[in-house]
């Protein structure tokens, strides 16, 4: 059974590079017009959320979805920052591999976003098949291949956080090691 995925579209991006355009499209995603119209219970991914996505999210998902926010991060802050009658998760760590931000933390595509909490509550399939649709698609489990593997791992949000910290943690001195680029 695969988990409903929607796109919340403000239409604030190049039609031609938006990835939760694309995943409507190719009826891997629902357009939602309005924020009143998100399901009950779904999932909403935002980043000022208090928990983390994880496997605990995984029933609801299955049951109710997930919901990207489609919008310019330049423009974030127009969004309520409480959103009744559903479930708001962010995302742990991770690098974008799209073209436009590749390699920058945390500026993932709402494609990229959908497909890694997929991943993570443990729906690897459908995370693979709706990153299928982008030329770029795989590069996102590639760079981000043992955080993803660590967080898909973990039961709640509570240990995806320590996992978060602790790969924060481990990756700093490497990435000093290597000096500027």
């Amino acid at each position: 059974m695969a988990v409903r995925l929607y796109i919340y579209d403000e239409k604030q991006c190049d039609p031609k590079k938006c990835t939760g355009r694309k995943l409507v499209r190719f009826n891997l995603a629902q357009e939602i017009s309005s924020l009143r119209r998100i399901p009950h219970g779904a999932i909403v991914l935002t980043p000022w959320a208090e928990k983390a996505v994880s496997r605990e999210d995984a029933a609801r998902a299955a049951a109710r979805g997930i919901v990207a926010l489609d919008l310019s991060w330049k423009n974030i802050d127009t969004l309520p920052r409480k959103m009744k009658g559903v479930a708001e998760r962010s995302l742990p760590f991770l690098v974008a591999a799209n073209p436009v931000n590749w390699g920058r933390p945390c500026k993932l595509t709402s494609a990229e976003a959908l497909a890694a909490s997929l991943y993570i509550m443990g729906f690897k399939e459908q995370a693979h098949k709706t990153m299928s649709k982008f030329t770029w698609g795989e590069e996102l489990f590639r760079v981000n291949r043992e955080p993803l593997e660590l967080y898909s791992e973990a039961q709640t949000s509570a240990e995806v956080v320590a996992i978060q910290s602790e790969y924060l943690v481990d990756e700093k001195p490497q990435e000093e090691e290597q000096g500027p680029r």
